[in-house]
């Protein structure tokens, strides 16, 4: 146990050095694009072309230029006004901003990031989109700093498997989700098994990569959360030359890993929903009633 503990505060310490300097990168110099930072290389087939033109123009440029995920949550879920989301993993802030101009200043979009220089970009980036239906917050998400069924709608842009403990995170976000609450994330999944190399090397968990889970796996955790009607739609597979240049960065080599790696990896709309189920505890009915929708 001591072992892995250690291994979850080097990969934290990790994804936070590489998207502090991502964050830095984008606020410091306002025309690099956050990927094309050495430590993120990854990003290149992975975060191109996500956002449509009319997004891209809705928000901040800087907002545009720190998304560093594999898809595009604000596509996967119809929100409607009123509602909270929650965003984990928030970044620059580019789902966060879209979704709270969907939801409307009777709405609440949450970001959550345990990177300073990320949260200070965001929070700048809030301001001059000028919404005031917003609210970043500092913590990890495998420990989420809002109350038990306080959301209507958890995003999140390929982050979750930048985390060593899913199940953690998970739990975490069936709790703090209304009862009918809705679980909506872009996120990087692997099909069979990974080869030992990429799941060893640290580089390549901060990159997106070794830190995905299987398909199977991802379905499996999702249902132990307490999770229904889960169901995972891939929508970009990634083959052997997409990988080629972070998994070369890393060490792996890739022609000899070839056949173990092509069409493996990838990005993924990964929906559930936490069960309307009846009130336990006093006090929880108006909230619960809350959470469904007619």
């Amino acid at each position: 146990m001591r072992g892995e503990a250690i291994m979850a505060a080097s990969v934290q310490e990790q994804v936070k050095e590489k998207y502090g300097n991502a964050a830095r990168a984008v606020a410091e110099a306002g025309n690099l694009q956050a990927c094309c930072d050495p430590g993120l290389r990854c990003c290149d087939p992975i975060t191109t072309n996500l956002y449509s033109a009319d997004q891209t123009g809705a928000v901040p440029e800087k907002a545009v230029r720190a998304s560093l995920g594999c898809g595009n949550p604000t596509a996967l879920i119809d929100l409607r006004h009123g509602e909270t989301v929650l965003d984990l993993g928030a970044g620059g802030g580019i789902d966060v901003l879209l979704s709270a101009q969907r939801v409307g200043p009777t709405g609440k979009a949450y970001g959550l990031d345990m990177t300073d220089e990320m949260l200070a970009l965001a929070r700048e980036n809030q301001k001059q989109a000028g919404l005031t239906n917003v609210e970043f917050l500092k913590g990890e998400i495998e420990n989420i700093p809002l109350s038990d069924n306080s959301v209507d709608v958890i995003i999140s842009n390929c982050v979750i498997n930048l985390s060593s403990n899913k199940d953690r995170v998970l739990r975490e976000a069936f709790r703090v989700l209304k009862p009918g609450g809705r679980f909506a994330v872009s996120d990087v999944v692997v099909r069979g098994t990974v080869p030992e190399e990429v799941r060893k090397s640290m580089l390549l968990w901060v990159g997106c990569i070794a830190g995905a889970l299987q398909q199977s796996e991802y379905i499996s955790k999702l249902n132990a959360a307490g999770f229904e009607d889960v169901s995972i739609e891939p929508i970009r597979v990634y083959n052997v030359e997409d990988a080629r240049h972070f998994l070369t960065e890393a060490g792996v080599d890739v022609d000899t890993l070839a056949a173990e790696v092509n069409d493996k990896f990838f990005s993924a709309f990964i929906r559930a929903t936490k069960p309307a189920a009846a009130c336990c505890q006093a006090g929880c009915c108006t909230t619960a009633l809350a959470g469904v929708k007619a």
